[in-house]
């Protein structure tokens, strides 16, 4: 069956969708993006990541007409097209073509859905390794907190980390603070206690950080957002990095520097089935 998208205000055959040649998200990166999760068919958090897009979408893009209701249909429609259940999903607006300044802008929307892929399980039993972004994370940057299709960035810093068989790259910002990673936000153990960059670092509001935050609160885990540096990494008796794709990833080795006792600790293993559980209750995904 040919994959199906949703364009601006419709389901059609991927290969007969076209964006105009001047999109501005296309010449420019003037665009948002939100990757989500859909497991038994059902989006997780659907409502977190609506929000986040629309929220950004007020403070960065040209008016719309898109409301929460239609992207919420949109969504299920492309899913159904699909017949995918365990999918990942993108759905990305631009401001659309690039007009006069008297004329209506006229945003575009896509959304496209893709056979789930899982990580492979020996990263959650065994850890990963994560590498030091040699790029900084600039406090003064309007889209910093925004998740933009400005991209390449990160981009470029992934495939650092992955020619050298590291899973992530470590943003911090020029002042030395630590941010998160190009596509994940990062948290801390030490001392049972689990710490994260607060979101005026700034960093990404992600939708797996505040389950993350939420969950360790149900799991009467102390969790405190502060601003933390590379000595807090080092000192760290654990280390996790979470987004909806790798939920909660456990972290053995920061460059050369084995974190903890060099494996998977118990807060990150119990908030990781925690965050399970929550993703059956919500979709119904057996675990």
């Amino acid at each position: 069956m040919s994959e199906m998208v949703f364009l601006n205000d419709r389901v059609v055959d991927a290969r007969q969708a076209h964006i105009s040649l001047t999109d501005s998200g296309f010449l420019y990166g003037v665009g948002l993006f939100e990757t989500m999760r859909s497991h038994d068919g059902v989006v997780f958090r659907l409502q977190d990541h609506l929000d986040r897009l629309l929220l950004s979408a007020a403070k960065l893009l040209a008016p719309h007409s898109y409301e929460k209701t239609h992207l919420e249909e949109a969504v299920q429609e492309v899913l159904q097209a699909n017949e995918l259940a365990e999918a990942r999903l993108w759905l990305t607006l631009t401001n659309g073509p690039l007009m006069d300044a008297q004329e209506q802008p006229q945003p575009t929307l896509l959304i496209t859905a893709t056979q789930f892929r899982p990580y492979p399980s020996e990263h959650y039993t065994a850890g990963v390794l994560v590498i030091l972004c040699p790029f900084r994370q600039n406090s003064t940057d309007p889209t910093c907190g925004h998740k933009t299709t400005s991209y390449f960035p990160r981009l470029l810093a992934l495939e650092m980390a992955r020619r050298k068989q590291a899973a992530e790259a470590l943003w911090f910002t020029q002042d030395n603070h630590l941010a998160e990673g190009c596509v994940s936000n990062i948290f801390l153990v030490k001392d049972s206690v689990l710490y994260t960059p607060t979101v005026e670092t700034p960093v990404l509001p992600g939708v797996a950080r505040r389950t993350v935050l939420q969950l360790a609160g149900e799991q009467a885990i102390d969790a405190i957002e502060k601003d933390l540096t590379i000595a807090d990494v080092l000192e760290a008796d654990e280390v996790f990095l979470t987004n909806v794709i790798m939920e909660a990833l456990p972290v053995i080795s920061v460059e050369r520097h084995v974190v903890g006792d060099g494996k998977v600790g118990p807060v990150t293993r119990k908030l990781r089935e925690a965050f399970l559980r929550a993703i059956a209750e919500q979709c119904g995904r057996k675990i």
